[in-house]
């Protein structure tokens, strides 16, 4: 986006979220974004809720998750703790005793700002800052700013500021006096007015209208573009995983682009596509996409649906894992269930395909372990990103599972017709070719959108 788009949105933002911008009343503006708070950072650990988000999630590794979160946006994290909660309180989320506790710990290392691993209401968010006397943000915030942080593209700050917007809406009602304000009607008798919450909230509907309305531009035209590659039909490998499972690293390797890539939560954000030599000679598309979390916005999933479908048009999915995390099974549940949430349910399932990551972190007994593990699997490759270590098995394994919804056909050309053979070996894989006096002989491998492309165009008869 344009350093003038960016400021106008920034903008934007002040003037309809004077409330939040300003969080002390003091008219001095503050960010959660600042670079290099002072932090300090809790997860709830809910020993007696039957309802808590991720209960299988282990405590001390979801606190490190939010540290890590609060790291990507260049925080100074000074206080990290598990916090037990019996139940949670309807008013604060915290009891009394653990808000004086942190309260105690606020003001003995001046924290500017308290992050909750947990998801707030308006109201509970509101009332932390007023007993804390300190900036709040809540897991899916925090989120939030990390995006918004992030996005490069015109597509990725559009889709942050919709999340964003949707978050804030319900947000206002925690908001600062100023909104109980009435704009007065004409005249000496006119009535109450619009208040200022209400101008707010519908200069944010009419900020999200406008939004969307470009997004569904961007959706047409990815539609548009995923037809021109229909018509040159390259498979497409779509790379999912939880956030820093090393896909942008994956992706790096195969395709020698020069993606961001560091040991950072969202590392990346906007998606890239970039073509892969695959073993059998013939191209592919490899698309890298956006890293899942665990309780991740639904604001956020909805916004970037559009970004998103590529997954749902590819022929494989790859599933980059972090195979060296202590939670990475409770990782992959996440993300199969934000891929269902996408409509990529049980019946893709044959074409999603594991790549257990970072072997290289792993002990050699781990390693041979994993290695069994995985022989007796259909769908599963251990790789090095960093190193390229099994790499090249891994796109031999792809080649053979784009093959398996492949065709095979016979056909027979008079010499002539040189451009028609020309044309299957752009649009398939020519396994065998027989020069005769009179006529040349092709055996070849066609995927189902060539099939479709070269049926229409009267070359072939699938019958």
């Amino acid at each position: 986006m344009s350093e003038h788009g960016t400021k106008e949105s920034l903008e934007f933002r002040k003037k309809t979220f004077s409330s939040i911008w300003d969080d002390h009343g003091d008219g001095e503006e503050t960010t959660t974004q600042s670079s290099g708070a002072r932090t300090l950072v809790f997860h709830p650990k809910l020993t007696n809720y039957g309802h808590a988000s991720s209960p299988n999630r282990n405590a001390d590794d979801r606190l490190a998750e939010a540290v890590s979160l609060s790291a990507a946006l260049d925080l100074d994290v000074l206080a990290a703790q598990i916090i037990s909660l019996n139940k949670i309180r309807p008013s604060t989320y915290l009891g009394k005793g653990k808000l004086e506790e942190l309260a105690t710990i606020i003001r003995g290392q001046d924290i500017e700002l308290v992050i909750a691993d947990c998801e707030l209401s308006p109201g509970q968010q509101r009332n932390l800052e007023k007993e804390l006397k300190v900036k709040v943000i809540d897991r899916t915030g925090l989120i939030l700013e990390i995006f918004g942080d992030r996005a490069q593209t015109k597509e990725g700050v559009m889709q942050v500021e919709l999340a964003h917007l949707s978050y804030q809406k319900s947000r206002l009602v925690r908001s600062w006096t100023h909104l109980e304000r009435q704009r007065g009607g004409f005249g000496f008798l006119g009535g109450p007015g619009e208040s200022q919450i209400e101008s707010d909230r519908r200069l944010i509907d009419e900020r999200i209208s406008k939004i969307k309305k470009q997004l569904s531009s961007v959706a047409r035209t990815r539609e548009l573009h995923r037809n021109s590659r229909r018509k040159v039909p390259f498979p497409i490998i779509a790379l999912v995983g939880y956030t820093n499972a090393g896909k942008s690293t994956l992706f790096n390797y195969l395709t020698d682009a020069n993606v961001m890539a560091e040991d950072l939560l969202f590392a990346t954000l906007d998606p890239t596509m970039r073509n892969v030599d695959m073993p059998n000679g013939k191209k592919a598309i490899i698309s890298d996409t956006v890293g899942f979390i665990s309780d991740l916005p639904t604001h956020l999933v909805a916004a970037f649906r559009a970004t998103l479908e590529e997954v749902i048009e590819a022929d494989i999915i790859l599933h980059v894992r972090d195979i060296s995390h202590p939670e990475t099974d409770a990782q992959k549940e996440d993300v199969v269930g934000i891929l269902k949430s996408l409509g990529v349910g049980s019946e893709s399932e044959e074409k999603i395909f594991e790549v257990w990551n970072k072997i290289d972190l792993l002990e050699d007994r781990e390693c041979e372990i994993l290695e069994n593990i995985a022989s007796r699997q259909d769908n599963v490759e251990l790789v090095s990103a960093i190193s390229g270590s099994g790499c090249e098995n891994l796109l031999a394994t792809l080649d053979l599972q784009l093959a398996k919804d492949k065709k095979t056909f016979k056909l027979k050309f008079a010499h002539k017709d040189g451009a028609d053979i020309a044309l299957f070996y752009r649009y398939g894989e020519v396994i065998d070719r027989k020069d005769m006096e009179n006529h040349t002989k092709i055996t070849v491998r066609l995927d189902q959108a060539a099939i479709g492309q070269l049926t229409k165009m009267g070359k072939i008869n699938e019958d």
